[in-house]
């Protein structure tokens, strides 16, 4: 999420409450905000609603911001706090059958049926190696950004990105697919 920075004067209204302050770095950072989000939870339904819970925590907490560090990164936590809770709370998708009958002819639809199953695999995630490994793996972010996001260390996030792409290779080799 890009940082964008904002007068020092702004950041220290809004630690005192004004709500004018707090509604200008609500437009200036709820477009990155809602994008990363989406990110995390791949539904840009839910992403909406998970921006403005992002927001009303910012807004309850915003006596404990510290005028002097980057707005941007402390909402990209509250963020990701707020999407990491609607993954562990989310109702999990319908699994696959076991016995899915496989296409004896080179088919078209065999990638969209190896996309479904990838799809399934990562919903299976727990929700924390979840979070780690679509920022990693699918959006690429570098780790020093996931570890910040998620108040974690870069070892953490490597070792979440590790036990992820070994859940993801168990359950597609489960599915018959080897990765």
């Amino acid at each position: 999420m890009p940082v964008l920075e904002q007068p020092s004067d702004v950041l220290r209204q809004f630690c005192s409450g004004d709500l004018d302050a707090f509604e200008a770095l609500f437009l200036g950072h709820q477009r990155e905000v809602y994008g990363w989000i989406v990110r995390i939870v791949r539904d840009p339904t839910a992403a909406e609603d998970l921006t403005v819970e992002t927001f009303w925590r910012i807004h309850r907490a915003h006596a404990r911001f510290d005028p002097t560090c980057s707005f941007g990164a402390w909402a990209r936590r509250i963020a990701t706090n707020a999407a990491l809770d609607h993954l562990k709370t989310a109702r999990p998708q319908a699994d696959l059958p076991d016995n899915l009958p496989s296409a004896t002819l080179p088919d078209p639809s065999i990638s969209e049926e190896l996309r479904r199953k990838i799809a399934w695999a990562f919903r299976r995630l727990p929700p924390q190696l979840q979070v780690a490994a679509t920022l990693a793996f699918i959006e690429e972010r570098p780790y020093q950004e996931i570890a910040d996001a998620l108040g974690v260390s870069t070892g953490a996030v490597k070792v979440r990105v590790f036990r992820a792409r070994r859940f993801l290779r168990k359950e597609l080799k489960r599915q018959g697919i080897e990765p």
